[in-house]
């Protein structure tokens, strides 16, 4: 195929060009009420061209090999267009020419399963969650996608890469009287299978959180400190810093970009961001960009201070900044785009109970459910949460819905957990929805956060 795809690009009249190939192939199972209610599975390849010509650049996306010539054409039409219409030609960072072969190495390759397998897996858990008290449902939805992905340019680069992804998520309803209430459980792997098996423990926790919030109060609007768990301090760098170390995000906000630049101090001098894609048990997990650069692990921000950025081979040029290989598309109907990879705070050195000591009096919130930052300002939604009262957990609570100014709060992160621990499922949905996401964190102590509820 790569033999292929280079001739297809041997005679572009271009400045640079590149072309992605694409196999994708997902498999899904569902089961809902005890039964199962859908398997399906679908495979689907195509073309992404992009050319580079004085200065314009343009993109397309083609699905049959025999287009390939009628969408030469177009996308060199529209390069040209675009440079003449443009005050600024288009650079590109100098990378280095790559030719390799890839693939993760799999503990339990999904496709040496059956749908049989798999719906057995699915069965498994749901079957375990009708055991437990007040559910009243439960559905438990299993997928695995397979990237196959072939990349030439006209520099020399020639990259195969798969990308084999697992998840197995579920939602279980727990019913007392008229209320309802929900659990939520993710899992992942991009090596494999294994990890979704033996997670009986994270099941039935699940089912005990819904139980447990149909007693639960909804918390007083106020001002409190808190505590976050891990996933609430995953999901919080995830959509703050990390959308903000995005260097397109930045790139055409004149406001945005002064204050992100590097070697200003944002966050309180204990706090240390890191975005590494190269950690094989995370869902993050890949070695080339869609644009074929090898991704690098990124100290976003150190001790406080701004420290790096994520690129394109177009940003890296605007920013005179070091290549990180983050061009990331969802799949071949898409150009790519720069997004963060596995983006997590590094661990600090408190023990959880010594958090809960220095606390004293305010709130544990967990669960990550929803959110999302703009500007200087981020709101996100727990799943539940405690009331911690001189140093102990106390009641259950719900409703915890927390907001602020971004930068006000990364200063006032006062204390920081040794127990980093990472998110398995979070769909980004900056323009194209990307499973292959993660992020993580320890327990974190941030001082003045604002806290919705009944007030």
């Amino acid at each position: 195929m790569l033999q292929k795809l280079k001739k297809i690009i041997a005679g572009i009249d271009a400045d640079y060009a590149d072309l992605r190939y694409e196999i994708k192939t997902t498999t899904k199972v569902r089961m809902s009420k005890g039964e199962v209610k859908e398997t399906t599975s679908n495979s689907g390849d195509g073309f992404v061209l992009r050319v580079l010509k004085n200065g314009g650049f343009a993109t397309i996306c083609f699905t049959r090999e025999e287009d390939a010539d009628e969408a030469i054409k177009k996308v060199l039409d529209n390069a040209q267009m675009i440079a003449e219409n443009q005050d600024n030609p288009t650079k590109m960072a100098a990378a280095p020419v790559v030719k390799d072969s890839y693939k993760p190495e799999l503990i339990e390759d999904p496709r040496d399963y059956s749908i049989e397998d798999k719906i057995a897996l699915v069965k498994h858990y749901s079957d375990l969650y009708f055991t437990q008290p007040k559910v009243l449902d439960a559905s438990v939805w299993y997928s695995d996608v397979i990237r196959e992905k072939y990349f030439v340019n006209s520099e020399g680069s020639e990259i195969f890469e798969e990308l084999v992804s697992c998840y197995l998520e579920a939602l279980v309803y727990c019913k007392e009287g008229d209320r309802t209430e929900e659990g939520y459980l993710p899992m992942s792997s991009s090596n494999g299978l294994w990890k979704l098996r033996n997670r009986d423990e994270d099941a039935i926790k699940t089912a005990k959180i819904a139980h447990d919030l149909l007693f639960a109060e909804n918390v007083k609007g106020g001002t409190y400190d808190v505590i976050l768990d891990s996933s609430m301090t995953g999901i919080f760098i995830h959509e703050t810093i990390g959308h903000l170390s995005e260097a397109d995000n930045v790139e055409n906000n004149p406001s945005i970009r002064q204050k992100m630049q590097l070697g200003t101090k944002l966050g309180s001098d204990i706090l240390n961001i890191i975005d590494d894609a190269n950690m094989p048990d995370q869902i993050a997990c890949y070695k080339y960009d869609d644009e074929g650069v090898e991704v690098k692990r990124v100290n976003l921000m150190t001790n406080g201070v701004i420290t790096g950025r994520l690129h394109n081979r177009f940003t890296a040029a605007e920013f005179n900044e070091p290549l990180t290989g983050h061009n990331i598309a969802t799949g071949y109907e898409y150009d790519p785009i720069i997004r963060s990879g596995c983006t997590f705070v590094h661990s600090g050195e408190s023990l959880f109970d010594d958090l809960l000591k220095q606390l004293n009096n305010g709130l544990y919130l967990c669960g990550y459910m929803s959110g999302m930052s703009s500007g200087d300002d981020f709101n996100f939604a727990a799943r539940w949460g405690y009331k911690v009262e001189n140093g102990k957990i106390t009641r259950m609570i719900k409703a915890c819905n927390m907001s602020g100014n971004i930068f006000e709060t990364l200063k006032n992160i006062t204390a920081i957990g040794n127990d980093l621990k990472f998110n398995e499922v979070n769909p980004c949905s900056k323009q194209q929805l990307n499973l292959r996401c993660s992020e993580g964190g320890p327990h974190i102590l941030i001082k003045n956060i604002t806290v919705g509820g009944n007030v």
